[in-house]
């Protein structure tokens, strides 16, 4: 089975980057309505994207996986015909009322991929998603390989799996901590990230057990060790994260795990990556990394946050520098941590580090490197291509050009005179026909089953370049876009849900219903007076601090003293923020 590389891009230019460095497929926001509204995209650009990587047949899928209001669902009908019409190969997508619109067939047929938002964690919504006519499912973040595995053994539906970047800590779609904060919806697209921020710990005493810590901030997923198992169950496309990333970013991550994809199986689209540059996920910012639940529960959270990587100690200290053991290379402009001080390197001279300041420290203090100038710099200059290859025959006076995926053109020779000197007029069409220049084809071999007539260099060129474009055209043409078969309401596996449903919108809300499913509240956007659980997630701060046996009760309190309750399912080993 062939596998999907799918990397984020927040614009154009970083899209692009991402298909040059070997991605199948990339996902984008449009103009509005995805989950990032940083990282909106206007629909001529997204068109100039679309023609770019069907070259390469890269897939595009557009985020439209925020909740809407009625008011906004015309504006969405449109914005899916517009996407629709300029080529896009997919939507993913949260709100169920999208579902409604395209039962209704108020929408074109364009595959629907449903959104990790929506809470993929179990076998029968799964099941649910595959009944309904669906073509993909994101599954959360959380799942193991045996559950993964559960699921792929008991249905046909394609299965995405995140396998680098950011890790949400409440399961995706259900968290209301940064709307109940400050009225910035996650599932609106305006998550305020509160699980990034510093929390106290304390007991219903009020006695503080931990101060001014990350405790809901988890370390980055990283999957790379288990891509060959991933592959082997049948995981159809490997998501990175990051879609508010830089260029530097995406390159570097795409072109890690394109590299790996390479030796274990297929990819989905066409071409190969030409590039000397070697890269490193360890060089990219990162909170450090953790494969989460994919064999069992480990250390996912960095109460203490994420220095860098590890130099060594510090062994002297002078006026304006100091010295440590490490053995690797330190270069003019890296970012060091000490303890809780920064610093940038000035000059290195023999062992001695000349700071910008000097930083207040001792000797034994740990030394971490959080910018690596030198790699950073690499990595910005690379020269990064991706090529297709393409063989060509010359025969019976007519020319063809035939690309790895089996598209296939020719062009008659213009006649001419005999060559006087046949080996040097082969060795000039061997020589001008493999100069591909700038366009995306790399000349393989040439094959001269007959005399070529003489020709000038310039009408060599010239044959070269209308074989060449009317290759890419082909290419084009013969580009199969997969178009959403007929949805039709099947039941669902429960008979009534409640705000997690995220039903904000009364498409949805009929949606639930067709399928025999009583919403009993809507969306938490819409007002909610009752305590929810603002937050569930597989992170708990007890197992962290290895207090799994404490009976005491505990609450989170943030920087403008406002305090939550902690409930623990510990059957689930699960830890929920009520509020």
């Amino acid at each position: 089975m062939k596998t999907e590389l799918l990397a984020p891009a927040k614009d154009l230019e970083t899209a692009k980057i991402a298909i040059d460095c070997g991605a199948d497929a990339v996902y984008i926001g449009g103009p509005s309505f995805g989950a990032r509204y940083k990282a909106g995209n206007s629909i001529e650009d997204l068109k100039e994207l679309v023609e770019y990587a069907h070259q390469f047949y890269v897939k595009i899928y557009v985020t439209v996986n925020t909740i809407v209001t009625d008011i906004e669902l015309d504006e969405v009908k449109e914005l899916i015909k517009k996407l629709y019409n300029i080529g896009v190969d997919g939507l993913i997508i949260q709100d169920t009322g999208i579902l409604k619109l395209a039962i209704d067939k108020e929408i074109p047929p364009i595959p629907l991929h449903i959104s990790t938002q929506c809470d993929n964690r179990d076998l029968d919504k799964v099941i649910f998603f595959e009944k309904l006519g669906l073509p993909r499912v994101v599954l959360a973040r959380e799942l193991s390989l045996k559950q993964i595995r559960e699921i792929k053994n008991q249905t046909n539906i394609e299965l995405e799996c995140f396998i680098h970047g950011a890790l949400c800590v409440s399961y995706s779609g259900q968290c209301y901590l940064s709307q109940s904060i400050g009225g910035r919806s996650a599932n609106r697209g305006e998550c305020a990230q509160p699980c990034r921020k510093l929390y106290s710990l304390i007991n219903d005493k009020g006695e503080y057990i931990v101060k001014n810590k990350p405790l809901l901030s988890t370390k980055d997923f990283n999957a790379s060790k288990h891509l060959q198992e991933l592959v082997n169950i049948g995981v159809k496309s490997f998501k990175i994260e990051g879609r508010l990333k830089d260029k530097e970013y995406v390159k570097n991550v795409v072109l890690y795990y394109r590299r790996k994809l390479d030796n274990i199986c297929e990819k989905t689209s066409s071409g190969t990556v030409i590039t000397n540059f070697e890269p490193d996920i360890t060089k990219s910012f990162n909170r450090g990394y953790t494969d989460y639940f994919l064999e069992k529960r480990k250390d996912c959270f960095n109460l203490d946050g994420y220095k860098g990587e590890y130099i060594g100690k510090i062994t002297r200290i002078g006026k304006n520098f100091f010295e440590t053991d490490t053995k690797k290379q330190l270069n003019p402009q890296d970012g060091l941590l000490i303890e809780d001080s920064g610093c940038l390197i000035n000059k290195v001279e023999n062992n001695k580090i000349y700071p910008n300041k000097m930083p207040d420290i001792k000797h034994g203090m740990s030394v971490f490197r959080n910018k690596d100038a030198l790699y950073e710099k690499n990595l910005i200059n690379t020269k990064i291509l991706r090529k297709i290859s393409v063989d060509i025959i010359i025969n019976n006076n007519v020319i063809t050009a035939e690309d790895e995926d089996g598209n296939k053109v020719s062009l008659k020779l213009p006649s001419g005179e005999k060559a006087k000197n046949q080996e040097n007029m082969n060795n000039n069409f061997i020589t001008q026909m493999k100069k591909s220049g700038d366009t995306i084809f790399e000349i393989n071999k040439i094959t001269l089953d007959t005399p070529t007539p003489f020709l000038p260099l310039s009408k060599i060129n010239e044959l070269r370049r209308e074989l060449t474009a009317n290759l890419l055209k082909e290419r084009l043409n013969n580009y199969t876009r997969e178009e959403q078969k007929e949805l039709t309401y099947t039941k669902y596996y429960k008979q009534q849900d409640d705000y997690k449903a995220n039903v904000f919108n009364t498409k949805a809300k009929e949606f639930y219903k067709n399928c025999g499913c009583k919403i009993t509240e809507p969306a938490y956007e819409a007002g909610c007076s009752h305590k929810i659980e603002l937050m569930r997630t597989k992170h708990c701060i007890k197992y962290a601090l290895n207090m799994c046996k404490s009976p005491q009760k505990l609450f989170l309190v943030d920087d403008r003293n406002k305090k939550y309750e902690l409930k623990f399912d510990c059957k689930n080993c699960e830890m929920i923020i009520l509020g």
